[in-house]
């Protein structure tokens, strides 16, 4: 649940810059601009400190809880807090007794993939609005139940798809809508570079203060390991979908946000690991288990989206490793991450027209602004711009990619029930089963 630790020190830094960029951002009007929210952390690492700090530097809650399974990180959470703002939050190893106990208005969720599913349904049921990273969760009817518990609960759950936030791809967005790049007939997602054949690491034994039977919580346990945590997660099968599920959910998340086609009609992903080399898993050391390399075609009504990554091999000449390319009969529309965006007319004559890109340092993301819509989508009721609505249909679509490349098969998707067609075995794996005492979440 918790992810590299970052010295008090660094902490505050980060602090400083982000209220410096809060000041400067258009921020909402408060509503009762004097009321603080209790608010509470499940996930005290380091992206889980970064959603904390834009909470804090709002100036509109007030930190009543931290949970994590690593009794250090916590511990130093809480003190990175006592320092910033002099709150005194009360520290949990289960989020079920923060959640109890401290009754806290707003619930930041930044735990792996495997928990965002039971830790958001539980503190809607508790009262409170949720911030939960992406994706929404680690398998399609996970996150159908978080969202049918949302709308049961008339909660906001805002989702951390930053980008559909960010300047530069809100213009960007707003240039390929007018239709300067013409009718769209394909559209291009990729991310690629680093990595290559991956050595396996020893096993050891867990950490002191660390509950790692709760950090697996309802998904298998594996023996402790440094791949897998901190961060490393994210390229295991038990609690993530890799680059696909990670990286992947951004850039469809912008496919959606472009098209009016909510799902595509069929689904087909291949990939594995020649590169990385065969996963391995014993009881002295292991790997990693995801691809790396995947390619995943969507095939909608109007037009096919295909998702690329590779963990070795940049673009090379191209120069563009992370983004979409989305071809127009007028031209190409490039938007990427730290490129800004970029059109090329099919008019060799035609100016190239730039955006640069506006991000929020040092990480690059647009935190502060879906903090200010999360906010504002609670004290006035507006929908959040990547509330659980817009996030589920995006997750849905890496988790997809991962059935089909995982079954070795085409899926033909029906969006409107959520099932998959003429494919039972495939169908079966919208779900997963929990380990016990856990239980799977129905919608």
């Amino acid at each position: 649940m918790s992810s590299p630790i970052q010295s008090r020190r660094r902490f505050v830094e980060q602090m400083t810059l982000a209220g410096t960029f809060l000041t400067a951002a258009p921020f909402i009007r408060a509503a009762d601009p004097a009321k603080k929210y209790r608010t509470a952390l499940i996930g005290c690492g380091w992206w889980g400190k970064n959603l904390l700090k834009e909470a804090i530097a709002s100036g509109r809650v007030k930190i009543v809880g931290l949970c994590d399974v690593d009794t250090n990180t916590r511990d130093v959470a809480a003190e990175q807090v006592a320092d910033l703002n002099g709150d005194r939050p009360k520290t949990y190893n289960d989020f079920r007794d923060l959640l109890e106990r401290e009754k806290p208005e707003i619930v930041l969720i930044a735990t792996p993939d495997h928990w965002h599913a039971l830790q958001t349904i539980a503190a809607v049921k508790a009262g409170a609005h949720i911030f939960v990273e992406k994706p929404t969760g680690h398998t399609v009817n996970e996150s159908r139940a978080m969202l049918h518990a949302a709308r049961d609960g008339g909660r906001v759950v805002q989702v951390g798809l930053h980008r559909r936030i960010g300047p530069h791809h809100v213009s960007g967005m707003k240039f390929l809508k007018s239709g300067a790049v013409g009718e769209i007939g394909m559209v291009r997602l990729f991310a690629v570079g680093g990595g290559g054949p991956e050595k396996p690491a020893a096993n050891r034994e867990v950490p002191e203060g660390m509950d790692w039977n709760l950090w697996c919580g309802p998904a298998p346990v594996r023996p402790f390991n440094p791949k897998l945590h901190p961060g490393g997660w994210r390229n295991f099968l038990d609690y993530a979908n890799g680059q696909l599920g990670d990286w992947g959910v951004h850039w469809l998340d912008q496919v959606l946000w472009w098209s009016d086609e909510k799902y595509p009609k069929r689904v087909f992903c291949s990939g594995g690991r020649p590169i990385a080399g065969p996963a391995i898993l014993n009881n002295s050391e292991q790997t990693s288990d995801t691809p790396d390399h995947q390619v995943a075609t969507y095939e909608f009504e109007k037009f096919t989206c295909v998702w690329e990554h590779r963990r070795f091999a940049e673009n090379g000449p191209d120069k563009h490793s992370i983004g979409a390319y989305f071809y127009g009969t007028k031209g190409v529309l490039q938007i990427g991450w730290r490129d800004g965006w970029t059109f090329y007319p099919v008019n060799d004559k035609a100016p190239v027209i730039h955006e640069d890109s506006q991000l929020q340092e040092p990480d690059g993301h647009n935190l502060t602004l879906l903090w200010a819509d999360f906010l504002g989508a609670i004290e006035y009721g507006k929908p959040a711009v990547a509330g659980i609505e817009n996030a589920h249909r995006s997750s849905v679509l890496p988790l997809l990619g991962m059935i089909s490349w995982r079954t070795g098969r085409s899926l033909t998707w029906d969006g409107a029930r959520e099932r998959i067609i003429g494919d039972p075995e495939a169908d079966a794996l919208l779900s997963r089963p929990y380990r016990s005492p856990w239980v799977y979440p129905t919608s």
